[in-house]
Order: C-alpha cells, then sequence, then structure tokens
C-alpha cells in the first residue's frame, strides 16, 4: 500500500480530479457552476462528524452544501456549494496508478451525485457502487 502513497504528488492528483470533472457528461458539467471542487488532504473533525464517520481513513470525499432537489425559489446569492475530495484516503485504498485514477473517478462521481440529490441508499439502488 505505501506505492499507493507515492503515486501521485497533490499536484498529479488533482489533476487527475481535474480529469474526473472534465469527463462529466455536458448536461451535469453545465450545472456545476456554482460548485467550488476541492482537494484536501483528510477530512477534519467537523466533516467527519457531519456525516457520522469515526476515521478519517473512512471519508474519501464530501458534499457540502444544498442539493439541487432541496433549492427554493429563495436559493440566490448564497456561498458555493463545495465537493471535498479527501486524497490520503484514496491514496491509502490503491495500489497502481490506475486504481487511483478509478477511485478519484467514482468519488467525484459520488459527490457530484449528493450535488443533484442523489442520497446514498438510491447510489445502491442503482448499482453505483
Amino acid at each position: 500500500m505505501d506505492d499507493g502513497k507515492q503515486i501521485h504528488t497533490p499536484e498529479q492528483f488533482e489533476e487527475l480530479v481535474a480529469q474526473a470533472i472534465e469527463a462529466l457528461p455536458d448536461l451535469f458539467f453545465e450545472k456545476l457552476e456554482n460548485v467550488a471542487i476541492v482537494v484536501e488532504e483528510w477530512p477534519d473533525s467537523n466533516a467527519l462528524w457531519s456525516v457520522g464517520v469515526q476515521r478519517r481513513t473512512d471519508l474519501l470525499g464530501l458534499y457540502h452544501g444544498i442539493p439541487h432537489t432541496g433549492r427554493t425559489s429563495g436559493y440566490n446569492l448564497v456561498m458555493p456549494d463545495k465537493i471535498s475530495i479527501y486524497r490520503q484516503p484514496i491514496l491509502m485504498r490503491c495500489h497502481t496508478e490506475d486504481d487511483v485514477r478509478q477511485m478519484v473517478g467514482r468519488v467525484v462521481r459520488h459527490e457530484i451525485a449528493h450535488h443533484f440529490g442523489i442520497d446514498d441508499d438510491r447510489l445502491l439502488e442503482i448499482g453505483a457502487y
């Protein structure tokens, strides 16, 4: 597993995230205008608490915001939603560069699904993971 940690510098990892975003179908990509997607090394205690996760190695990404399905006509002049992709927990699960690329793509798509109002139960139901 140590090899997985050495595969990507933070910059290379950020490039993988950018590639995963660019690979989204235009329909989804165009609706991400008010979303900041950031790479962080580890989730902080607030992020862990917000989703009921105790170990920071267990959280790979997190959507912070109000999903499209929860927005009302009063949803304006708000700070951008945020999607955090956690680099170290992803690298810990991966053995090869291809593993990292696939995992990053999966986590990015998963968190973007939350942005569009798709919860974990629905993702399981449709076989997304």
